[in-house]
């Protein structure tokens, strides 16, 4: 059997707190060089001084040594702009990290499948999204680089990280019904020389992970909104009397509660099932404006510095 293509260069689409996080591992651990794309310059340089910051962290804990740490920053290139930058670039995987909205992202898949590469991985790091309805749009590209929309559909794959993604240890691998072998295999072993545990789901709403936490965040909401009890002794109990590292409401302003909603939304719609209706109290504070810790305020409030106040 011949050896599969290895990943040399990677492409990052949305310079976020996920996405930088994917170049973060991506650059540091698969050792790859990576460009980071997103159409804002201060979020770019927001993310490249994000960026410097882990590596010193990880030289000051000896993670690293100083060398390493000068490696991996030569390896990340910011670029801003549009995706046609990605074109004849040599790419061999892509992992998009932009919001959590479908169109967003379908638009972006039918993009990439008819600018890259026909052996250019197409991943996504959505949380929620239909893997298969992505894989569709990208063969709806036509041209030359598609192969009439068949190749682009196989090559398109769930590799979903989890936040924030330099500690956490896990990836999330769903391949589409359309994706191919190969790719399932080189998305994968990618995963892992991020250094990532892997384990892989079908294409059903939520995937794994979102499946089950999705709903027990919910319910924590529902919990707070009818008075049971504070936000700070839902947590306290969730850590203390279930070994929980962080309690259900700490973790979605982590996550943040726009894209807590973005994902309730799709798994309600894609289910119908009402267990995965969100909570009014989660709309609302997304209408205010409390996002969580990324905004400075949802079920705690938070400086400037991302520490919890109080």
């Amino acid at each position: 059997m011949a050896a599969l293509p290895s990943v040399r260069k990677a492409a990052i689409i949305g310079a976020g707190q996920m996405g930088l996080g994917i170049a973060y591992v991506s650059a540091v651990h698969a050792k790859v060089n990576v460009s980071l794309h997103d159409p804002s310059s201060s979020v770019l340089s927001s993310a490249m001084d994000k960026y410097k910051d882990l590596l010193n962290r990880d030289v000051k804990k000896s993670r690293l040594t100083q060398n390493e740490a000068d490696e991996a920053l030569s390896r990340l290139t910011p670029l801003r702009g549009d995706v046609e930058s990605l074109r004849d670039d040599g790419i061999d995987v892509v992992v998009e990290a932009i919001p959590e909205i479908p169109e967003l992202k379908f638009n972006l898949f039918k993009k990439l499948g008819g600018l890259l590469a026909p052996e250019t991985i197409l991943g996504s790091n959505t949380s929620s999204i239909s893997i298969t309805k992505l894989a569709a749009s990208a063969g709806e590209a036509i041209g030359v680089r598609s192969e009439g929309g068949i190749k682009s559909s196989q090559r398109v794959i769930g590799i979903h990280y989890f936040n924030p993604v330099p500690q956490m240890k896990l990836v999330e691998i769903i391949p589409a019904l359309q994706t191919s072998e190969e790719t399932i295999e080189r998305a994968t072993a990618f995963g892992k020389a991020c250094k990532k545990e892997v384990t892989r789901s079908a294409d059903a709403p939520g995937f794994i992970a979102n499946a089950i936490l999705m709903p027990m965040i919910n319910e924590a909401i529902m919990v707070l909104e009818k008075g049971v009890a504070t936000a700070s002794d839902i947590d306290t109990t969730f850590k203390l009397g279930m070994a929980h590292p962080m309690g259900p409401l700490a973790l979605a302003d982590l996550i943040g509660l726009d894209t807590c909603l973005h994902i309730q939304r799709v798994l309600h719609t894609e289910t119908g099932d009402s267990k995965y209706r969100p909570c009014g109290l989660l709309v609302r504070m997304v209408d205010a404006g409390w996002v969580g810790k990324k905004g400075g305020k949802g079920f705690y409030e938070y400086d400037e510095r991302g520490e919890r106040r109080g």
